[in-house]
């Protein structure tokens, strides 16, 4: 698990400056906008609460070829071609037609880091007036700013967005020290009302947890019963919130990525691939901008329509998260079954992956210095 490196005391000094762009987020989506603004000369600034790599906050599994697009395979820890579902009366193995990888978060973020130029630096973020970022180590200014900080939209105005009343999934994982070879997941009420379980092997650890559909349930008590169903002991706790239906991509003249925008994909909870895919179009409006090709007003609406576009998408993920609680359970067993034929599971993982193709991606634009100079001290 990653330990925590975040400046305190004496090391927290003041910060202050204008910028060209202030990404706030400095995970999976705040490091693809920064990847694609590499060589266009922008001044670039990332803050974050925690240093990059340092807080993970989910299992880190995603299509090994969004891995391999992204350029960050070698963070890829184990790599599964099949998916294990069980039920309570049936167990599937579907054969899909790409491939999951789990993956090192710190790795991985740090492969990122590499392939953008923006200066980092740790600070909390605490809210926003116009252009003007304000933080615990004091205030930054940008003509482009960035939200990638998470479910709690920070940057955007309006009434608060709180569990349990928000559109949010709640997870909870622990990291058993063991190996395993199946990508499993569990549909089963004996764990949890409305949701799933997952076992996602990574080399040496199993990543074993449960997520909920309703933020009104609790995920402990199921998570200890499937990780001791396993006969695995529930180490190393994380958790977090899970957005589930997508929001603006832009407001008040900000950018929003990731689960900012709700960008999570509904039913499945997978975020990461999405997070790539959302924070590279957004850096390539923002670079169009900087490289004087658009306007900024031109770059809101442009990211805003694309976002929108898939909304239909998102829309009929979600409507079938809230029909498989619905399902009596003797049905749901020859229903996974069924849906387990090949030419099924094809067609359903197809349409599923070309959400977010991979091909989006692209190679990282050219550096204009070399790595490991974008990082303050």
């Amino acid at each position: 698990m990653p330990t925590r490196e975040t400046k305190r005391g004496a090391q927290r000094t003041p910060l202050s400056g204008d910028w060209d762009v202030l990404v706030c987020g400095a995970s999976f989506a705040g490091l693809s906008v920064t990847r694609e603004l590499a060589g266009s000369g922008a001044r670039v600034l990332m803050i974050d609460r925690y240093e990059i790599g340092e807080r993970q906050t989910s299992a880190c599994a995603a299509p090994k070829e969004w891995l391999e697009a992204m350029g960050v395979e070698e963070s890829i820890l184990q790599t599964f071609p099949e998916l294990v579902i069980h039920t309570p009366h049936a167990r599937s193995t579907y054969r899909l037609p790409f491939s999951f990888s789990t993956f090192d978060y710190r790795e991985l973020c740090a492969l990122l880091a590499a392939q953008g130029e923006a200066r980092f630096e740790t600070a909390k973020v605490n809210g926003r007036s116009g252009d003007t970022i304000h933080t615990d180590r004091g205030d930054l200014r940008a003509p482009l700013i960035v939200d990638a900080l998470g479910w709690r939209r920070i940057l955007a105005g309006g009434e608060s967005f709180q569990p349990p009343d928000a559109p949010l999934s709640r997870g909870l994982e622990v990291h058993p020290a063991g190996r395993g070879e199946e990508l499993e997941i569990w549909i089963d009420r004996r764990y949890l009302p409305a949701g799933y379980g997952w076992s996602f092997p990574a080399r040496d650890e199993v990543r074993v947890g449960l997520g909920s559909f309703d933020p009104r349930f609790h995920v402990k008590d199921g998570t200890v019963a499937l990780t001791q169903d396993l006969g695995r002991s529930p180490d190393g706790y994380q958790g977090n919130w899970i957005p589930h239906e997508l929001r603006p991509a832009v407001e008040d003249g900000v950018f929003f990525c990731g689960d900012s925008a709700g960008h999570c994909l509904p039913l499945t909870a997978e975020g990461i691939r999405t997070a790539f895919y959302f924070g590279v179009a957004c850096g390539r409006e923002l670079r169009a901008v900087v490289e004087g090709h658009q306007s900024r007003a031109e770059a809101l609406r442009r990211y805003g329509a694309f976002s929108d576009a898939h909304e239909w998408k998102y829309r009929w993920m979600l409507n079938t998260q809230r029909w498989v609680p619905r399902m009596p359970p003797r049905l749901l067993g020859p229903g996974i079954w069924a849906m387990g034929r090949q030419r099924a599971v094809d067609w359903s993982f197809g349409h599923y992956f070309r959400i977010t193709p991979p091909s989006f991606a692209g190679p990282a634009p050219a550096r204009s210095r070399p790595a490991g100079l974008s990082a303050a001290a």
